[in-house]
């Protein structure tokens, strides 16, 4: 099988973002987004999706890390639809439940090639650190539309915001890693119209 890898770069008036992606990898991370918090959470995405994921990220932080984290969202996006290829013979579906201590968190993902997200989740913190919180559904959001994923993540339970985040992301990385394996008895894209668009 072909090494499923892609590299994309961005550059906009207020973000210069690098992304190099490979899905087939030991789930290594490496780079600087300027947004520790959103390091921390690719880190845990990786890591749990067994992902080779390098970014560098520079961005108007001065105003805020909107643009930043909305563009790596972009960017990660389009890199993942990009590695995917074709799509022939993944699974398409996948599903995770996470907890992390008194979180839990549910991630369901179809590689569907019809963006949308359902974000189900209230958090109890408006900032984590330095971080705004409301920036994960942003995160969340670009990387659905770039990607093509049909994407569903709802909080089944949790108090403490950051266990939150990290049961979404860990389970974004879980769900993702069963989306896009290979099975080999699938012929061609898994869907009754051939393509997955």
């Amino acid at each position: 099988m072909a090494e499923r890898f892609a590299e994309v770069e961005r550059i906009t008036g207020e973000t210069q973002v690098s992304i190099r992606l490979g899905i087939d990898g030991q789930g290594t991370f490496s780079g600087k987004t300027g947004v520790p918090f959103l390091d921390h959470m690719l880190h845990l995405f990786t890591r749990h999706g067994l992902f080779n994921l390098v970014v560098t990220a520079r961005g108007d932080l001065e105003v805020d890390a909107h643009h930043t984290v909305e563009d790596i969202g972009i960017t990660l996006g389009q890199a993942l639809r990009q590695a995917l290829g074709d799509k022939k013979a993944i699974n398409r579906y996948g599903s995770a439940l996470v907890p992390m201590d008194e979180a839990l968190a549910q991630v369901v993902i179809d590689i569907s090639g019809r963006p949308f997200l359902v974000y189900d989740v209230v958090l109890t913190a408006s900032r984590v650190g330095e971080f705004d919180t409301e920036l994960i559904e942003e995160f969340l959001r670009a990387l659905a539309v770039n990607a093509g994923l049909t994407l569903h993540v709802r909080l089944l339970s949790g108090k403490n915001t950051h266990h939150i985040a990290e049961a979404i992301f860990k389970g974004l990385g879980r769900a993702l890693r069963e989306a896009v394996q290979i099975d080999p008895r699938v012929e061609g894209v898994p869907s009754t119209k051939g393509v997955l668009v």
